[in-house]
């Protein structure tokens, strides 16, 4: 631990306090690489494959903000804290670890006695002087964490002990404040251990869940695979991002080769062998977990089959039945037909065929909070993509809550906001308040919480499809007078799992092409989790970089829907029976994907070597804001037409009606070369890297840089009842209001002439 004071004296208590615990510290210190090394000693007797000690410990890094804090932690009062989590992969061991720790305090601090103290797991790991002469001004410091204290999952406090005086204080006092920037570093290192081969661990080690970074996991082919083989790949690359959620995944691939280091996906049809893998011989369909040879602490899964049909099985029964293996390897008897699913059931998206109740998307402990400042609850949700919002006055959400009251308060409230958008403020009514509600104060008798209920609607507008719903408990602090103001954390609110959201009156109904909705959701290939109407269209002689972006998009595809791509179908060009009446995704490289010349009429883009063509809109002069609740508005047709020669694109995206099938749609992901699909599907995934998102119907890629070149909106996908459709239709094409009123006024005079005409005859003949 490095602790600077800067010269300044310090009383001897301090100092004494100060000596205590470098002390304690280096002894804890060389406790923690003794524990270490007993641990590492007993796993490799017991559960733990024997390993030879090496020498490659390995670190990394992340900024506090990358752990989730996301704005400079602010800590206030007496004992203000705030706390980020970090996790520790279960075949790794930290023999090391410190935190960069950059910060600013205030000067009406007093240096004898406030600090800043730095907790894991809370235990006290260092703690900071604060001395007067450097008040105010960043500081940093660099902080030893003794590794003993670090488990498999981990919460890193940061507190502050301020006093500003001797005498009786304000323990919220403005003065008691220093803030620490999210910039702020935490470096771990660790040595690799040895898991043993048992699928009962699966995803491990290939996946874990405690490590926070992309995914990136290498597939191997022993030769260059069918479609079959390439749809029991895509089916587990699915999978695998689908596990990997927000961090994002990426899937190399190599022919015939294991990876030097690492743990990788081998995939084996027929007799097909990869240099260095020994395996029984194959008597069917099998999955088997085993040792890399180039790597003592890496795994490799391997699936294999008679034939691509067996490993398609295999890959469907590891997918659909992980969590039911166990032993190195596993034979694959039988694989039941699974269940096709339903447009918009994906896991990971909200239903929007029922209300759905908040306890369904978060745990209900996560809906506890206690303390005068508790921090938010966050809602994630998941929007479909193509909810018609024309004329929705917004999305129901019935809250239910509890909360203390307080003998008296004045501006106690629940704060309501989506996605850092405030809502509305929900008043927390004082004791003092209800005592004119007498079945209240009986309520309050037998429980020391109130239960409120409130109907709000969320602007479905402003909702981005990753949206989170954010709750906050705001109390009053009630001053009592000079030595009385104390801080009793008797407050608590909680959120009522019950509460429910309601996407149901919302019909699905969108222009396409849109390639922002692509990006987010994978939609329209999504609709359907498992993909059972989408066909992907390989071009001729793909080779490794094809096959990884192919599983890269497939991995994105399962990000979304939180389901693996079961029903996929892998396809080429020529296969027109497999594209007929579904959604085309194709890639491209250079000229070997055939349909690009059969479909030269609707490409807005051409990239062939150094020959490029794009066809452009002014949304080029609008790219960073051009999104616009009315779908008219965001229209930008092409204006004109562009071809240019030399140094190439890395590739682009676009989209287009299909023109096997009317409503169906195609989106072609391609690249002069293959090497620069990478630089495509990098941009899919995102990340702060990328100032602009893909958008519209045509977007450019070159390395970091995303260009969105047209929004030219051709066509429409979902359904709508008639008279709502009409209603639509006419107030968006005033020629046809204009005709069907005349036609109305029209025919309504000549129904009124011959009523007319009727009941005089009939009175003039009586």
């Amino acid at each position: 631990m490095s602790l600077t004071c800067n010269g300044a004296p310090l009383a001897w208590r301090k100092l004494a306090v100060l000596a205590s615990i470098l002390c304690v510290s280096t002894v804890q210190y060389a406790q923690a690489e003794e524990a270490v090394a007993a641990e590492a000693g007993e796993a490799t007797t017991s559960e733990l494959v024997e390993a030879p000690v090496v020498d490659n410990a390995s670190a990394y890094s992340y900024t506090l903000k990358q752990l989730g804090a996301h704005y400079p932690m602010n800590l206030r009062g007496v004992e203000g804290s705030d706390s980020v989590t970090f996790d520790i992969r279960a075949d790794q061991v930290v023999t090391g670890a410190r935190l960069a720790l950059d910060y600013t305090y205030s000067p009406a601090l007093l240096s004898d006695l406030s600090q800043i103290n730095l907790l894991v797991n809370n235990e006290v790991a260092a703690s900071l002087a604060l001395p007067t002469e450097t008040a105010g001004v960043p500081q940093q410091s660099v902080i030893d964490i003794p590794p003993h204290l670090i488990t498999e999952f981990n919460r890193l406090s940061l507190q502050l002990i301020g006093h500003y005086t001797m005498q009786c204080e304000d323990p919220l006092h403005s003065s008691l404040w220093a803030k620490i920037s999210n910039a702020s570093r935490l470096e771990i290192q660790v040595t690799p251990i040895a898991l043993p081969d048992d699928l009962a661990k699966l995803p491990l080690p290939f996946f874990d869940p405690r490590d926070a970074r992309l995914l990136e996991l290498p597939f191997v082919f022993a030769v260059s695979p069918d479609n079959r083989t390439l749809e029991a790949a895509g089916a587990v690359s699915s999978w695998f991002g689908a596990l990997a959620s927000y961090r994002g995944a990426k899937f190399p691939v190599s022919l015939g080769e294991l990876p030097a280091a690492g743990n990788a996906i081998v995939l084996l049809s027929g007799a097909g062998a990869v240099d260095g893998l020994t395996l029984p011989e194959n008597a069917g369909p099998s999955l088997t977990l085993v040792s890399n040879p180039n790597d003592p602490f890496g795994k490799l899964l391997v699936l294999a089959g008679r034939d691509s049909e067996q490993l398609k099985q295999v890959a469907l029964a590891l997918v659909s039945g992980s969590q039911t293996l166990s032993g190195s390897s596993v034979q694959v008897n039988q694989v039941a037909t699974l269940q096709p699913r339903k447009p918009y059931d994906a896991p990971n998206w909200l239903p929007s065929d029922r209300p759905v109740q908040l306890g369904e998307l978060i745990e209900a402990r996560q809906l506890n909070v206690a303390g005068y400042d508790p921090g938010t609850i966050k809602v994630a949700m998941r929007l479909p993509p193509d909810l018609f919002n024309w004329r929705q006055p917004g999305v129901p959400l019935h809250l239910k809550y509890r909360y203390t009251p307080q003998p008296v308060s004045t501006n106690s409230s629940l704060l309501v906001s989506i996605s850092d958008k405030f809502l509305k403020s929900l008043p927390l009514p004082s004791i003092e308040r209800l005592q004119a509600d007498e079945s209240l104060l009986a309520a309050l008798q037998q429980d020391d919480s109130l239960v409120q209920e409130t109907e709000l609607l969320l602007p479905l507008d402003s909702m981005p499809l990753q949206s989170s719903l954010q709750l906050r408990f705001m109390y009053d602090y009630i001053k009592q007078g000079e030595c009385r103001d104390i801080i009793i954390d008797n407050m608590r609110g909680v959120i009522e799992p019950d509460s429910t959201l309601d996407l149901s009156a919302y019909e699905h109904f969108i222009a396409m092409p849109n390639l922002g909705v692509f990006q987010s959701s994978g939609f329209p290939f999504t609709r359907l989790a498992d993909l059972s109407e989408t066909a992907v269209v390989m071009p001729e002689a793909a080779g490794a970089a094809e096959y990884s972006a192919y599983l890269t998009v497939l991995g994105r595809f399962g990000e979304s829907t939180g389901h693996p791509a079961t029903a996929l179908t892998v396809a080429q060009a020529e296969d027109e029976e497999a594209l007929k009446d579904r959604d085309l995704l194709v890639f491209a490289a250079g000229a070997n994907q055939p349909l690009l010349q059969h479909w030269a009429s609707h490409l807005p883009a051409d990239i062939d070597g150094q020959q490029q063509r794009f066809e452009l809109s002014d949304l080029v002069y609008r790219a960073r804001n051009w999104i616009s609740a009315d779908a008219q508005a965001n229209l930008r047709q092409t204006r004109s037409s562009l071809a240019v020669s030399g140094a190439s694109a890395s590739g682009y995206l676009t989209g287009f009606e299909s023109p096997l099938a009317s409503g169906r749609s195609v989106v072609v992901i391609a690249a002069s070369n293959p090497d620069k699909l990478a630089d495509v599907t990098a941009a899919l995934i995102g990340g702060e890297d990328y100032e602009q998102s893909i958008q519209g119907s045509l977007a450019v890629v070159n390395g970091k840089r995303i260009a969105s070149l047209l929004a030219d909106e051709q066509y429409y996908v979902g359904e709508l009842g008639w008279f709502r459709y009409l209603q639509w239709l006419l107030a968006h094409h005033l020629g046809w209001m204009l005709l069907l009123t005349a036609l109305s006024v029209g025919l309504t005079s000549v129904l009124a002439f011959f009523s007319l005409r009727a009941r005089a005859r009939a009175r003039l003949k009586d």
